[in-house]
């Protein structure tokens, strides 16, 4: 049983946010405890790409940017993992700058101190030399960058099956258990 923490910024991306969520629910008898942190802007992002507020209806405990005494917050919790999905390039700025000023900075603070998982899943395009830099300092740090690049060996139909080719990632990443499409292998 694992506990997950999943942390959504205000970057584009709303839609692995959400198909990681539904994941998380279809997979909870994997799972210990989700908890959720939003930024002040993911809800506003969220509605202006999805249309919807469905980002309140997960079965999930949510905490506030500011609650420094969400269990993930410390060690002490045994979190198993953080995913920051999608996660902007502020977020990583401060995360790899070693800021913790928030929940989910603070979230990922303890993942790299405790050698537990942290899952960025990264979405901007173009790069630039700071955000490679950035990337490249979590990543030495023990993070891992999960851009939200989507695969297409699978063959996704719609914009969600492609979204969904990211998300199973995240979801083997985190060391869940799922039935995906696997390469060479089908489902």
């Amino acid at each position: 049983m694992k506990k997950i923490a999943v942390a959504i910024t205000g970057a584009s991306g709303s839609i692995y946010a959400k198909l990681l969520l539904q994941k998380l629910e279809q997979l909870q008898a994997q799972l210990a405890e989700v908890s959720v942190v939003m930024s002040s802007n993911a809800p506003f992002v969220w509605q202006t790409e999805l249309g919807d507020e469905t980002y309140q209806s997960f079965p999930f405990t949510y905490y506030s940017q500011q609650d420094f005494t969400a269990p993930f917050a410390s060690g002490s919790a045994q979190y198993d993992a953080l995913i920051i999905v999608p996660c902007s390039m502020g977020t990583l700025g401060r995360i790899a700058g070693g800021i913790s000023n928030d929940l989910t900075t603070r979230g990922a603070d303890v993942m790299l101190k405790e050698r537990k998982k942290l899952i960025l899943v990264v979405r901007e395009t173009p790069y630039n030399l700071v955000h490679i830099r950035n990337m490249e300092t979590v990543t030495l740090a023990g993070g891992i960058i999960c851009p939200a690049t989507p695969s297409f060996y699978s063959r996704p139909q719609t914009l969600e099956d492609a979204a969904l080719t990211v998300v199973n990632r995240i979801v083997d990443l985190a060391g869940l258990r799922d039935e995906s499409y696997r390469w060479g292998g089908g489902k």
